[in-house]
């Protein structure tokens, strides 16, 4: 089989213009960005806002491991298995981070025969949206320096400045610096993030006009009085400016499937360090123009889909008709004890041990009152032995399951999938509700998800965890949701427990708030916002030849 770059440079695109042709799109309300991707004009939601919405449909997928899940190229072979059967689908995923595309994971537009197109501009520079990010971000850095610097008015404490500065990089460096050496400003110590962590990216996101960006804007702390004050973004005059930076990443991007379905790819938050989910902006709009929408949240499902029901959804009012749950028999079999060398071998024993993760999911998605299918994405070492498995024990749980193995087939190789998509949205209606009130406590808050989604046995408060969340509430933070930064390798807060865990306690080291994006994000364990580049990094493969012909780009 070709690899991913191969197989997306030798299709055929169409001209942009086709594609939103198909959903109805003008083109005096496309901004095109060379032949085959586009910005959407916002003005176009005026005209399309009163129709009504048609289904969503969530993708999601067990806890990750390195053998691999399959969530995007799911998601994207569904949309194409809609296609196929002549269905008006569009689909809307997370802009991929230059981070880890030259880092672990690779580019992040699906694989095979199950992808978004342009493949290598959407891992690399795209049209802009997380370079813009990037500045806005850090254009509100260097104005609270140069507020210190002249003066400080304000009264910052230069030990309480929060706002750190973002690369759209992995740069583990970076992670603790100390600036204004040399009488070039106020010393002090900071750092950076990667900048899919920033709180702007979530505003991005989570914002549904340039009216609430620059509220939102307004409202992001970055860092305290010598009396405890919160000072703002707004305090600090730097809204206007920022927006400015951020007014074309505010349109949501359009691209293609392989096979030609309109794909909405727009804004990148990270699931386990942010909220983990594309913008507000282009999933609305999915919704008023085609029948079907499918999204994804990013990791597993108490990560990414989480996070969409319990951040998102009340933010915004979008409701999930139906969750698609990604499995795969190599990685339950990793959860249930083999290595990663062993995993192409058949091995039901370790199978029937591993599926104690895929069954949490299934609860915990049932907890949030939504009907599910459970896709099996077929990898070639699997044996029919362990698909019947997984077939027999899903409907066991009362899960409809179908084998999808768009990878290698494209939309056909989901038929199955969408077919029993469709039955359950006809058969088995949504009765969506987030998992907590928000007027609980924030601690009663994190002991609900920690319990609750995560199987923990309770919460262990660090000094700081407790300091700070007691501040947030002092602050009148208390009602907001939570956005728990969390490893992505496992349902508990340490990545070598695989499975479902029992018999632990969440950690919760720290707390901040993101009074933009509108919650507080919770850190525990040894999550970091700024990864680290691997050994050997993918970008040592990645080359470009005379012709600007792009290898190695996973």
């Amino acid at each position: 089989m070709l690899s991913d770059i191969e197989i997306a440079q030798q299709a055929k695109l169409r001209p942009i213009p086709e594609i939103a042709a198909q959903l109805g799109i003008p083109d005096g309300s496309l901004e095109p960005f060379g032949r085959y991707k586009a910005k959407v004009s916002l003005d176009l939601w005026e005209k399309v806002k009163g129709r009504p919405n048609g289904k969503l449909i969530f993708t999601t997928a067990i806890t990750a491991t390195p053998a691999g899940e399959g969530k995007t190229t799911t998601a994207v072979g569904l949309t194409q298995a809609f296609g196929q059967l002549d269905k008006r689908v569009a689909l809307c995923l997370r802009e991929p981070a230059l981070g880890p595309t030259f880092g672990v994971k690779g580019g992040a537009a699906g694989g095979g025969y199950s992808q978004v197109v342009p493949m290598d501009e959407i891992n690399l520079h795209f049209t802009g949206d997380i370079h813009a990010v990037g500045a806005a971000h850090n254009l509100l850095a260097a104005m609270i320096d140069n507020h210190l610097y002249w003066g400080n008015p304000l009264n910052i404490d230069p030990r309480r400045i929060v706002w750190r500065r973002v690369v759209d990089m992995n740069d583990r460096s970076l992670r603790d610096i100390v600036l204004g050496l040399q009488g070039n400003g106020v010393t002090r110590e900071s750092g950076y993030d990667i900048t899919v962590a920033s709180e702007v990216m979530a505003v991005l996101c989570l914002a549904d006009s340039m009216s609430d960006l620059k509220a939102r804007l307004s409202r992001m702390i970055v860092a305290y009085t010598r009396d405890g004050k919160p000072v703002t973004a707004g305090d600090l005059k730097a809204v206007g400016a920022m927006a400015v930076l951020l007014k074309d990443a505010l349109k949501p991007n359009l691209v293609q499937t392989l096979e030609g379905q309109p794909a909405f790819v727009h804004g990148g938050p990270f699931a386990n360090i942010a909220h983990g989910n594309n913008s507000i902006q282009a999933t609305r709009l999915a919704l008023k123009l085609a029948d079907y929408v499918i999204t994804e949240g990013g990791f597993a499902a108490d990560l990414g889909a989480e996070k969409f029901f319990d951040i998102v959804a009340p933010q915004s009012g979008l409701q999930p008709d139906v969750v698609v749950l990604v499995a795969t028999a190599r990685a339950l079999k990793m959860h249930g004890g083999v290595p990663k060398k062993d995993i192409g071998r058949e091995d039901l024993r370790a199978l029937a041990a591993g599926v104690s993760n895929l069954d949490k999911h299934i609860e915990n998605i049932r907890k949030f009152g939504l009907p599910m299918v459970v896709a099996i994405n077929r990898f070639p070492t699997d044996t029919d032995a362990e698909i019947e498995f997984l077939r027999r024990h899903c409907a066991e749980m009362g899960v409809r399951a179908a084998v999808s193995t768009v990878v290698v087939d494209g939309g056909k190789g989901g038929i199955e999938l969408a077919q029993a998509v469709l039955q359950t949205l006809e058969s088995e209606p949504a009765h969506f509700h987030p998992l907590y009130e928000n007027g609980l406590s924030l601690k009663e808050k994190i002991e609900k998800l920690a319990t609750e989604i995560y199987g923990a046995d309770g919460v262990v408060y660090t000094a700081q965890g407790e300091k700070n969340l007691a501040a947030l509430e002092e602050l009148g933070f208390g009602n907001l949701p939570l956005c728990v930064a969390k490893t992505q390798f496992s349902l508990s807060d340490d990545p070598t427990k695989l499975g479902a865990p029992r018999g632990w306690k969440l950690t919760v080291r720290e707390a901040r708030v993101s009074a933009g994006a509108g919650f507080v994000v919770v850190l525990t364990g040894e999550i970091m916002t700024m990864p680290g580049l691997p050994r050997h990094p993918a970008a040592e493969a990645v080359d470009i030849d005379d012709n600007g012909h792009i290898v190695g780009l996973f």
